[in-house]
């Protein structure tokens, strides 16, 4: 069972959601995009949508490459399980405003199944809807709020783990 490769980002949830993609893997889901929001992490595949309950501060995004599958995390709030395809071999860990927050080499293209299990989800959105609340009662400046993020007591986190199932299918060149 031993670990192969791991990688970890910070990201911001612009509009709640963080993805995680192929390299060419450039066009979105509107569907997976909008299943995120009850299942909280939905893929299509080529692309997983993280849905943050909150927009503004920042979260951790681990990604975890198995040789063997994987139970999810006992501490974690929740979990589903998630497959993507990377032919490329590179994935995006991206913000949707602000573009890549980081890129992670897997050991080998292919298909790619697992689990993506989340924790501090809630306690971050709490955090942050007091913190509004307090920045318009108390009329805090931009910079207050942005100080404030960033003393968020909770970790908002989401970890994939990964397994490699099998090679990717070559493309068909008449479609």
């Amino acid at each position: 069972m031993p670990l192969i490769a791991e990688y970890s980002t910070m990201a911001q949830p612009d509009r709640g959601i963080v993805e995680v993609y192929d390299s060419d893997a450039y066009l979105g889901d509107d569907d997976a995009l909008m299943e995120s929001r009850t299942r909280v992490v939905a893929g299509n595949g080529y692309h997983l949508y993280l849905h943050s309950l909150q927009p503004d501060i920042e979260v951790r995004v681990t990604l975890r490459i198995w040789d063997t599958p994987q139970q999810p995390p006992a501490q974690a709030e929740g979990s589903t399980a998630v497959s993507l395809e990377s032919e490329t071999g590179l994935l995006v860990v991206n913000q949707l405003t602000y573009g890549p927050a980081g890129e992670m080499n897997l050991p080998r293209p292919g298909v790619y199944e697992g689990h993506a299990a989340w924790t501090g989800r809630a306690a971050t959105a709490a955090y942050h809807a007091t913190t509004i609340r307090r920045a318009a009662e108390e009329q805090w400046s931009p910079e207050r709020i942005g100080e404030s993020w960033g003393q968020c007591p909770a970790a908002e986190q989401y970890t994939i783990d990964l397994w490699f199932v099998r090679e990717s299918e070559p493309e068909d060149d008449d479609e």
